[in-house]
């Protein structure tokens, strides 16, 4: 069946998460700290992803502002930065995170072929809002889904579910685009087509589906969501 509903998630894929750091590195009297920004803004993001599997594992779920103060703690302490002013910083921008380049293009060309048009992310609602605002994107997008509704971080079923909740849509309907590897491939294992966003060029995860196809950026997708059937 054709596509009529591209879903993407939020943070790294629509969303540079590494802009906040970036953005600090480049401060005035921040040199030091320039040094070792980019190991920091990996260290954050892969410790937030972290607490988010082993919270959804245990049934300990939190919301995701959560999960992310814990993830910067973790890697400020990891690059021996005990700097509260810092830490204020940093999670004071990732509220104000800069959508990608090619981002209102893209959505608005999804637009313009009668496309839904929606995120579907870990975020909390009042972050995603944040970060939907800053980008200016609101206008482009149907909805704006967290998985706050269910309580669960993906890759829980639950989450990929709401989509097909929201939308009146079966599986087969949607184009699901992650830049997480093991957030696409959960997503091809529920039924969506899906498109991994591979920006750093990483291997393929090891699980046991694999996204059906593995861009540079989301330049292509408008494309791509008019090709399948």
């Amino acid at each position: 069946m054709p596509i009529t509903t591209c879903i993407f998630d939020a943070y790294g894929t629509l969303f540079d998460v590494s802009a906040a750091a970036r953005q600090v590195a480049a401060e005035p009297g921040r040199a030091d700290f320039a040094k070792v920004w980019q190991k920091l803004a990996n260290d954050w993001r892969l410790k937030q992803l972290q607490y988010t599997w082993l919270r959804a594992v245990a049934g300990a779920h939190t919301n995701f502002w959560a999960v992310t103060q814990d993830g910067l703690d973790w890697a400020l302490e990891a690059n021996n930065l005990p700097d509260p002013e810092l830490r204020e910083r940093l999670l004071a921008l990732y509220w104000e995170l800069s959508a990608y380049a090619e981002v209102p293009a893209m959505l608005g060309a999804l637009k313009q072929a009668g496309m839904n048009t929606a995120i579907l992310s870990n975020g909390s609602p009042d972050m995603l809002d944040g970060a939907v605002k800053s980008a200016g994107i609101g206008d482009l997008l149907d909805d704006v889904l967290s998985v706050e509704s269910v309580g669960v971080f993906k890759p829980h079923a639950s989450v990929y579910a709401l989509v097909n909740e929201r939308f009146s849509c079966i599986p087969d309907q949607v184009l699901f685009v992650s830049s997480n590897g093991w957030d696409a491939a959960h997503a091809t294992g529920f039924g969506f087509q899906t498109a991994w966003v591979n920006r750093a060029g990483e291997p393929m995860d090891r699980l046991p589906w694999q996204p059906a196809h593995t861009l540079p950026d989301l330049t292509t997708i408008p494309q791509l969501a008019g090709s399948l059937k």
